[in-house]
């Protein structure tokens, strides 16, 4: 089922790309998002002057008529922005079918572009930085003075609920960086190639927030750029690659949620924002947790793979620990996760390089692919969505 009620209208992915992966890039955002906007055109076989939809992050940098301009784009229809950093990021997948779908745009460019180890770096205290209100960030006002400064230590605040609740520990979490390790020691895109990673090699990297994380635990800090392009299935079968179509997209922003904390909840050791995701998508399109070959799911920390997990129904609660334990995860598993290697170990350009590993497994040219792939759930926490092969 699509969300769509014209079949024809069903928002496709028809375009990816991206830049290499570094510590440095030596050029400009506003380069890296062009660069990897261009690259997405012509996997497609699409021109700038076709583009008039575009959907970025709030925290992004670039600016739209800047970019635009560089780009060739001669106007646009529609832009807009999502909040969450990238425990949003699927949501713009959620924007960019919606106004394909509703007539508004024929070619919706998504891009997130960033130098984050080079220019800024996310992991490290925010006090001094500017944080502009509108992207859910209000909660750092609260909690920065008492010395939840990072993003590693408002995960782990609420993680070290999940961990007394079900009795996990962080050789548990150590488990996901070790199986996503794997998947990037084979991809020639991912900063980890060649880099297989033990247990122990886990085990024995440094604390960043005991008892639940350690460095291995926490994604990277990375410089480049990804983009996808969308239109509808009708057109999208006419052109360069075969379509990848958006069964179904949405976000759920529970009541008092922050952009990366649910403090607030009665319950920390669940994450209500994704069990809503799930129960949309899986509404929406019919599918459940067992119609899925392979799950893109936001690996900031590890921590959030494992609820996610639990969230979307494919293992119940407390049950993520043994899901992982037993290999389910891994290559030949019964859930491929994170194929690409994640943000753990390919690149953290805020989960959309893992939106782009979801259309790679749905084609069949990912470095890792799963066999028999027919659906590919993504999923970053505050937004999900299901890819699903064209049947046409």
């Amino acid at each position: 089922m699509s969300l769509s009620r014209n079949p024809d209208r069903q928002a496709a992915v028809v375009g990816i790309g991206q830049t290499e992966f570094s510590k440095a890039s030596g050029r400009s955002e506003l380069q890296l998002a062009a660069e990897c906007i261009r690259s997405a055109m012509a996997d497609a076989g699409i021109a700038p002057a076709e583009i008039d939809g575009m959907v970025t992050f709030s925290l992004d940098n670039n600016d739209e008529i800047g970019l635009g301009r560089c780009l060739g784009i001669e106007n646009l229809n529609f832009s807009s922005r999502v909040p969450n950093g990238g425990l949003g990021s699927v949501g713009t997948l959620a924007h960019a079918a919606a106004v394909i779908e509703s007539g508004l745009c024929e070619v919706v460019v998504i891009w997130r572009a960033m130098n984050e180890r080079s220019q800024y770096r996310f992991g490290q205290p925010m006090v001094n930085q500017a944080i502009a209100p509108g992207g859910g960030t209000g909660f750092m006002e609260w909690c920065a003075p008492f010395g939840a400064q990072t993003p590693a230590s408002w995960i782990a605040l609420g993680a070290q609920r999940y961990m007394s609740t079900y009795g996990v520990d962080n050789e548990d979490f150590g488990r996901i960086a070790v199986s996503q390790r794997q998947y990037a020691a084979t991809n020639p895109a991912a900063w980890f190639h060649g880099k297989p990673m033990r247990l122990a090699d886990h085990q024995q990297s440094r604390w960043v927030a005991p008892p639940v994380l350690r460095l291995l635990d926490c994604c990277q800090e990375s410089d480049g750029g990804v983009a996808l392009v969308l239109t509808r299935l009708s057109r999208a079968r006419h052109l360069r690659q075969p379509p990848v179509r958006v069964l179904a997209a949405t976000q759920s922003m529970p009541f008092d949620t922050e952009v990366a904390t649910n403090f607030y909840h009665g319950d920390l050791a669940r994450m209500v924002e994704g069990e809503a995701t799930a129960r949309r998508l899986y509404a929406l399109t019919g599918l459940g947790p067992q119609h899925m070959q392979a799950a893109m799911l936001y690996d900031a920390f590890t921590p959030l793979v494992m609820m996610q997990l639990e969230a979307f129904g494919f293992c119940g609660p407390g049950e993520g620990r043994d899901f992982v334990r037993d290999g389910h995860l891994g290559p030949g598993g019964r859930l491929p996760v994170n194929t690409h290697g994640g943000l753990l170990s390919e690149a953290y350009i805020h989960g959309v390089n893992s939106m782009a590993e979801g259309v790679r497994q749905v084609r069949g040219s990912a470095a890792n692919p799963v066999p028999g792939v027919e659906h590919v759930l993504l999923s970053s926490c505050f937004a999900g969505a299901i890819l699903g092969r064209d049947q046409n």
